[in-house]
């Protein structure tokens, strides 16, 4: 920052601002989140009538109130009222005028206190028993709403013709974009206040200049705006003062095309902000997070019996535990570079990584240098708040050279993210770093660096599982007695949880029985058991009559057939209530590469309680990549079981899709076939793999979507009137019944056997497509014994080539494009409020 720069931003600072910001901010978070569960208000006609009191009876009890008290005690606006009164107060300038017009002054909010925070509302509601008799304090949302005397009622008083319904909608999305664990915390509140008075001080000069200019906040700088104008009169004279006039709040845009108003007005106030303070505006936690997710049910489902007493026989945490992952969100940007040789300027940028890669990042990506391409490239990635970043600088070679050889190292340096994350210190940081040339190159200064870095505080990551799924063993490789239980039809081997460094994290294994082989339909025992590294199991599921009991870290939980209206096809019922989804829903819905695969190859695991009556995403399993997604700690272990279950499930069926709305069974029947003797040698191995965050490089447009094939390098195992896999599934297409094959694209009716695949195309009946070229091990019934086509019946034989693997470069959110891990995407969107 330069002293001019530095000057400016403490006359930003120096702005009096007559509320607590950061605390009415904290307030205003927490009456947004009470609000999203009583989500009538976002709806007619509950909020018709509620504009309907909030004009009749609200606005004349609070101006009563506001010329001479009428109770000793705080008022407490009922939830309704204050809902719409909050989004009349976000058009400042209107409420200004309507309260002038009908009250003749300005309604503040002066001995009021909200809903949420009013710990008695008895006074209150005693009031307003005796002013309204004839309606009651709270509104009933489940009441008979009178359209026709409410038009009446509405036409007949003087009421403001704000279209409030209006105001309601535009703030709906706005609820989600701040509904984030950080944006309650302290020092994220504290520089979000200090950027709200660098944004109004930009507003200022602008005035004094007479210089036009839409000037568009990000949402740290909006939540702090929009406190500020909750409180009407401070937010009146405070802005009287500074300016002049009361500042608009224009919220009624929201175009995020490129070259429109919005997208202008940020790219304009980007440049102004970083001109005048030296700052970044671009800020982590702050930017558009995408369109408010689909809701799963419009009828709120609260978690409403007491929850299952936990018994200790029921609690795995004894033997098994998982480690928590914390994650940051960062955003970098190189900002300049200086005593850089005269030979080098114009032609270099910076690559940048982690010295010792993590669980989240571990990617080696490279950006432009603002001062020197005159392009603004900001990296977005999830990292764990550990480590170092090494910075590479790479200097264009002739453009005779081959593009894979066109940059070499010019020179290195690093920025500890511990150090920048130490108590005390801010969110972000703005900092020249001295790089060190590499030998041979000279420079007569010392060459410095500007980075520009901000970050999130750390929060639980989102942890990714790999289902792999290998060759089938012979049925007497994995067959072991079951003790005590009877006699055993079959029994499946064993599956192997791994993390990324190959260490074996977990055991399980899936064990099928007869209980009584004396009746003419024995009655089939199913149960999955967790092995120890001494040989000891210990049983985490159980099948009984038509329901699952899974056990967890933190308790059970039955898993059984409960479809409903809103869709879901399973309920996971314990200690907390679950219901599962077809389809990627809520914080994994998909918002890029839509089209490439089916929904009804995702599950998602979606919590319901008194907090999220609505639904909030847990977890999410890819059947078709094989890939378990879990944001909890307490459902990893009973994910991981539910993810095993419901595949096999899933493969014993040929998929949920024709499920999806039935009545039947799906539980119960799959039991039924399972003493079918092809389905004795399907396996299902798991891989455990943490998250790798994703990466999004903000400022150009350029994206790849996703490629074909499998990708996952698992193989596609175990499909039944199936697709088939692209080139480089890793462990073959084992296992295929009136099959396509395993061949080219994503799945569905393709053929053949692509290129590469690793362990064979095996045991393949009445197969159309045949084995491609370069199936590795052969392609053999039994993976990777010998070679040729074997054990193939009425088979098409071996040809044809697969198609390439998955490509992606366009994905800003974990999941997006239906991989788990993430290298690099460039986007270019609004980013602002």
């Amino acid at each position: 920052m330069e002293k001019e720069q530095e000057i400016e931003w403490a006359k930003a600072q120096n702005i009096a601002v007559t509320v607590d910001l950061l605390e009415a901010a904290k307030k205003q978070l927490e009456f947004l989140a009470v609000v999203d569960r009583n989500r009538y208000l976002y709806e007619s006609p509950a909020l018709e009538w509620a504009i309907y009191r909030y004009n009749a009876f609200w606005l004349p009890l609070l101006a009563k109130h506001s010329e001479n008290a009428v109770s000793e005690d705080l008022l407490v606006v009922p939830i309704d009222c204050e809902w719409i009164w909050h989004c009349h107060r976000l058009n400042p300038v209107r409420y200004k005028s309507d309260c002038e017009e009908r009250f003749g002054r300005i309604l503040g909010n002066h001995n009021i206190i909200s809903s949420v925070q009013g710990k008695s509302k008895s006074k209150t509601e005693e009031l307003w028993n005796k002013m309204y008799p004839e309606e009651s304090y709270e509104l009933d949302c489940n009441r008979s709403f009178p359209g026709d005397s409410l038009q009446r009622n509405v036409q007949s008083e003087k009421f403001i013709s704000y279209d409030l319904v209006s105001a309601v909608k535009r703030q709906v999305p706005f609820s989600f974009q701040v509904a984030r664990p950080h944006m309650s915390n302290d020092l994220f509140l504290q520089e979000a206040v200090a950027r709200y008075r660098g944004f109004l001080h930009l507003i200022r000069t602008n005035r004094k200049n007479n210089v036009k200019r839409f000037c568009v906040p990000t949402y740290d700088v909006d939540l702090i705006w929009h406190t500020h104008q909750l409180n009407p009169i401070s937010y009146c004279n405070d802005l009287l003062k500074l300016m002049g006039k009361v500042l608009e709040h224009d919220d009624t845009d929201s175009d995020r095309t490129k070259g429109k108003k919005l997208d202008t007005g940020f790219s304009d106030t980007t440049k102004q902000w970083e001109d005048t303070f030296g700052l970044r505006y671009w800020k982590a936690g702050a930017m558009y997070r995408g369109a408010t997710p689909t809701p799963v049910t419009q009828i709120p489902i609260p978690f409403t019996y007491e929850a299952r007493k936990l018994h200790a026989p029921d609690i795995c945490n004894n033997f098994i535990q998982f480690p928590e992952i914390k994650a940051v969100e960062v955003l970098l940007e190189f900002v300049e570079i200086k005593n850089l040789p005269e030979a080098h300027k114009g032609n270099i940028h910076v690559s940048f990584s982690k010295k010792k890669p993590d669980k989240l990042f571990s990617a080696k990506r490279t950006l432009s240098i603002l001062s020197e391409s005159g392009e603004k490239q900001v990296a977005y990635f999830q990292c764990e708040p550990t480590g170092e970043f090494f910075f590479e600088l790479e200097c264009q070679l002739p453009s005779n050279i081959p593009l894979s050889k066109s940059f070499k190292p010019f020179g290195s340096c690093s920025l500890s993210l511990q150090e920048c994350m130490a108590s005390g210190s801010q969110l972000t940081v703005n900092k020249w770093i001295p790089v060190v040339p590499l030998p041979g190159i000279l420079a007569s200064k010392p060459i410095l660096l500007h980075v520009s870095l901000s970050f999130t505080l750390p929060t639980s990551a989102v942890q990714v599982f790999h289902l792999l799924r290998p060759q089938p063993f012979f049925i007497s490789s994995c067959y072991f007695p079951l003790p005590k239980i009877g006699k055993t039809k079959h029994a499946k081997s064993r599956t192997c949880i791994t993390d990324d460094d190959g260490n074996d994290v977990l055991n399980l294994q899936m064990r099928e029985s007869s209980k009584d082989m004396t009746r003419s339909t024995p009655e089939l025992l199913k149960e999955v058991h967790y092995i120890t590294d001494s040989g000891e199991t210990h049983t985490l599921a159980k099948f009984q009559g038509n329901e699952w009991l899974i056990k967890g870290t933190h308790g059970s939980f039955k898993l059984h057939n409960a479809s409903g209206n809103d869709g879901h096809l399973f309920e996971l019922v314990g200690h907390k209530m679950v219901k599962l989804f077809s389809g990627r829903r809520l914080d994994f819905e998909p918002k890029h590469c839509k089209k490439q695969s089916s929904e009804h190859d995702f599950m998602t695991a979606v919590e319901f309680s008194a907090l999220y009556p609505y639904g909030r995403a847990t977890a999410l399993i890819d059947f078709k990549n094989g890939i378990f997604k879990v944001k909890d700690e307490w459902m990893i272990l009973t994910g991981i079981t539910l993810a095993f279950i419901l595949s096999d499930i899933l493969k014993r069926k040929g998929g949920f899709t024709a499920k999806v709305g039935s009545k039947e069974n799906i539980l119960n029947q799959v039991i039924q076939v399972t003493t079918s003797p092809s389905n004795a040698e399907n396996v299902i191995e798991v891989k455990v793999e943490e998250a790798s965050g994703d990466i999004g490089i903000q400022g150009n447009s350029q994206s790849g979507g996703c490629g074909s094939g499998c990708g996952s390098g698992s193989g596609c195992g175990n499909m039944v009137q199936s697709g088939g896999c692209g080139s480089g599934c890793g462990s073959g297409c084992g296992n295929m019944v009136q099959s396509g094959g395993c061949g080219s694209g994503f799945g569905n009716m393709s053929g053949g056997c692509g290129s590469g695949c690793g362990s064979g195309c095996g045991n393949m009946v009445q197969s159309g497509g045949g084995c491609g070229s370069g199936c590795g091990g052969g392609c053999k019934g039994f993976g990777g014994y010998g070679g040729g086509c074997g054990h193939m019946v009425k088979s098409g034989g071996c040809g044809g080539s697969g198609c390439g693997g998955n490509n992606l470069s366009h994905n800003d959110d974990v999941g997006a494009c239906d991989l788990p891990k993430v290298e690099a995407s460039i986007v270019n969107e609004p980013v602002a409020a």
